[in-house]
């Protein structure tokens, strides 16, 4: 099953017998409070204009825990999760389609989360809201209750000491901007760099116009010349869980399993024990 859906897909399915569940996370990161501005408000966004039918996810209330030691998006308590995903309608047997406002970063987080905690049949709308052609709605929608419960499995995620060790026996990826990686600049964190041994990959290196994927034989292109093998295995950190959630949903269109570190750079920088790398050199 392809991992993305485009707009005219969409249609069809939501006028199909077993039509998706629609989450809108609408989601920036913002540093903006630092200057006193208020920050985004997906909530707000949602409410002056969504897909007919989604019902709003919070990422940062409900496909995280709160920021401490294990980073900024920590993953959720999977009660918490799996009461918001079964509000808003989701159940193991129904497909879910999840958008954002276009960046992708936001659903991918949600869709990461629904095929890590066991759900078979999760797609993102590809380019997001502003590739959608219909009309939006402004009403809150009231779905039955859903009966997905979250049953995380083994694979798919990484510690900090997975993610280290990934970077020397696989392909570890950083999917933040590359001036980040390098340590030139560090808006956020405690500190700049890199984890010794990953590669900077930029996740918005992998979509085109509107912000949507590149061919799938565009992306596996990209991820061979950055080291990615069908031997190798494959991790991906950003810089707390968010845009490598992205990333790892290229890989899938790619056809490329990949693991996520969800603490990624936030929980690591935030450890003075771990080693910090700067440069364009991996090591």
């Amino acid at each position: 099953m392809n991992a993305i859906i485009d707009a005219s897909e969409l249609e069809s399915a939501l006028a199909g017998a077993n039509p998706p569940v629609l989450l809108d996370v609408r989601w920036q990161l913002s540093v903006a409070r630092a200057a006193g501005e208020p920050p985004f408000d997906g909530r707000a966004a949602y409410r002056a204009g969504h897909l007919p039918g989604a019902v709003f996810v919070d990422l940062d209330e409900e496909l995280a825990s709160a920021p401490g030691a294990h980073g900024r998006h920590p993953l959720p308590d999977l009660g918490v999760f799996g009461a918001a995903m079964r509000r808003a309608g989701v159940s193991s047997r129904t497909p879910v389609v999840v958008y954002d406002g276009g960046m992708g970063w936001g659903a991918a987080r949600a869709w990461w989360l629904l095929r890590w905690s066991g759900h078979p049949d999760v797609r993102v709308l590809d380019g997001g809201l502003p590739s959608w052609p219909g009309p939006l709605e402004t009403s809150v929608p009231a779905p039955a209750e859903g009966d997905f419960v979250p049953e995380p499995g083994e694979a798919g995620l990484l510690d900090a000491d997975g993610a280290a060790a990934l970077a020397r026996s696989g392909v570890l990826l950083d999917a933040r901007a590359g001036e980040r990686y390098r340590g030139e600049v560090e808006p956020i964190d405690r500190v700049g760099g890199h984890i010794p041994g990953a590669v900077s990959a930029p996740t918005t290196e992998n979509v085109g116009a509107g912000n949507r994927f590149r061919p799938a034989a565009e992306l596996v292109t990209r991820f061979k010349e950055l080291g990615v093998s069908e031997s190798s295995p494959v991790g991906v950190y950003c810089g707390s869980g968010v845009s490598g959630a992205h990333e790892v949903l290229a890989l899938a269109v790619a056809g490329i399993p990949a693991a996520l570190y969800v603490g990624s750079w936030s929980e690591w920088s935030s450890d003075p024990g771990r080693p910090v790398a700067v440069g364009p050199d991996p090591q």
